[in-house]
């Protein structure tokens, strides 16, 4: 999964435009897109139009535990099945668990947003199997660690991409760039967010998607490169353990074995979906 792109659960009118888009899950936001007033609304008109139109992957955003629209949220999405939850503002394994207890169906991308949740970051992402992602808020996280910038981020990001490797969960997606204008910096700071292990980007308009989807596909002579190493190994017959030597003196471990079958799947995946 590359790309996940919000969209506002009060405006109805973008619900198909989302998905027409082409992002490999939409998000249908009843959190900070939604003003105070707008929320019941929001609610009936996201978990309406998912029970009746959604054909792929779909998740909410629901109101942060403790709020006063948490429990209304919950008591609508229940009616989903399968529903996948974006709970923002995680500190804990146990608010992942109170939110289960109340939508046992549900699968769970949590956010961290919070110098408290990013310090357990292993124990949310390890909570609960109907965990599935976990991903940074990194508006509230800037400003509970008081940084200035991506660069502030570096060492949460890899925290976090650390934590979600860890827990079997795979490489996390990076959070959004808020500036829908700013194609430059979307670029940059995604390739920035690959160096690091993150593999794809939430968005929030559906013109960043392609521009996601460049700056996390794996470059021609990565790919070759892990062709070349893949097919080695299967000459060599050392694909579940051993070490062989490639004709240009690389040493070849299992280690870079799973990173080159894992380019492999990523670049397979990105052809799959423009088909």
């Amino acid at each position: 999964m590359l790309t996940a792109l919000y969209v506002p659960a009060n405006r109805p009118d973008r619900f198909a435009k989302a998905v027409a888009a082409g992002p490999d899950l939409v998000v249908f936001d009843l959190e900070d897109a939604v003003p105070v007033a707008d929320k019941a609304d929001a609610r009936g008109w996201a978990v309406a139009w998912i029970a009746v139109h959604a054909q792929g992957p779909v998740e909410v955003r629901v109101n942060a535990l403790g709020t006063p629209w948490i429990a209304d949220d919950l008591a609508a999405i229940s009616a989903v099945p399968a529903v996948r939850i974006r709970l923002p503002k995680v500190e804990s394994a146990a608010d992942v668990r109170a939110v289960l207890d109340k939508v046992p169906s549900a699968r769970i991308t949590a956010l961290i947003e919070s110098p408290l949740g990013l310090e357990r970051a292993f124990e949310i992402a390890t909570a609960d199997p109907r965990v599935v992602a976990v991903a940074l808020g990194e508006a509230d996280l800037s400003s509970a660690l008081g940084v200035d910038g991506p660069e502030g981020l570096a060492w949460a990001r890899g925290r976090l991409v650390s934590a979600s490797r860890a827990a079997g969960l795979g490489a996390p997606m990076m959070s959004v760039h808020p500036n829908v204008q700013d194609v430059d910096g979307l670029r940059r700071t995604s390739q920035e967010g690959r160096a690091l292990g993150f593999v794809g980007r939430t968005a929030i308009h559906p013109r960043q998607l392609a521009t996601i989807v460049e700056a996390f596909t794996p470059t021609p002579a990565q790919v070759t490169a892990a062709e070349e190493l893949l097919a080695a190994v299967e000459k060599a017959d050392v694909a579940n353990g051993g070490v062989i030597v490639l004709p240009d003196g690389r040493m070849v471990d299992p280690a870079m074995i799973g990173r080159a079958r894992e380019v492999q799947t990523l670049i397979q995946e990105i052809q799959a979906r423009s088909r």
